[in-house]
């Protein structure tokens, strides 16, 4: 069960890290559970890896990017994702779901690490 975790902890903290704010829109804030929910596609992928990561899990990305509308919705991605990688035990999962953003075509500006500091974020 931790393994699962970690990867959409890994995955979560790879997508929070760099996330740019669309236009403003009145809408409920992020929680911990879409950020689970909306990367879990992603999970076989970082997991196992292969050659791509699935389209749903790459949509998955661009949906919560483009959710996260706010500093604080920003952070709280962060903090989800950072919880997950905590509870893991690293390696392999963590390298990959630091690819995912380049694999799904989206461009970060700081390195997804697990040592993150989710309150630098903007």
């Amino acid at each position: 069960m931790a393994a699962p975790r970690f990867a959409t902890l890994a995955l979560a903290v790879l997508l929070a890290t760099a996330v740019v704010a669309p236009p403003a829109t009145v809408r409920a804030a992020m929680s911990c559970s879409t950020v689970y929910n909306t990367l879990m596609p992603c999970l076989p992928y970082v997991q196992m890896g292969g050659a791509r990561p699935p389209q749903d899990c790459c949509g998955g990305i661009r949906t919560l990017l483009s959710q996260a509308s706010s500093t604080p919705d920003r952070r709280t991605i962060c903090g989800c994702l950072k919880n997950v990688a905590n509870g893991s035990s690293g390696g392999s999962y963590i390298d990959r779901a630091a690819a995912l953003p380049s694999k799904c075509g989206v461009t970060l500006p700081y390195k997804i690490s697990t040592n993150v500091n989710c309150n630098t974020i903007n």
